[in-house]
């Protein structure tokens, strides 16, 4: 009997879900200007947004092997 990677599978399609939940999430957030109207922005603001910038910028680099995850 051959073996399956149906597990596999399921688990990846699980991830993916939530995955593009989040990125939903954060692109609505986004739209919104990350609930900050563009008059009180301050430098508070852009530090937070940094900050959440930083993982992100992560993810896309090893996800495109960019940056430091050049091949």
């Amino acid at each position: 009997m051959p073996k399956t990677n149906d597990a596999a599978a399921d688990a990846f399609i699980a991830a993916k879900i939530e995955i593009d939940a989040m990125l939903a999430r954060l692109m609505a957030h986004s739209a919104d200007h990350f609930g900050y109207s563009p008059e009180e922005v301050n430098w508070g603001h852009v530090g937070t947004l940094d900050h959440h910038r930083a993982p992100l910028r992560e993810i896309t680099d090893m996800a495109f092997r960019e940056g430091k995850h050049v091949e």
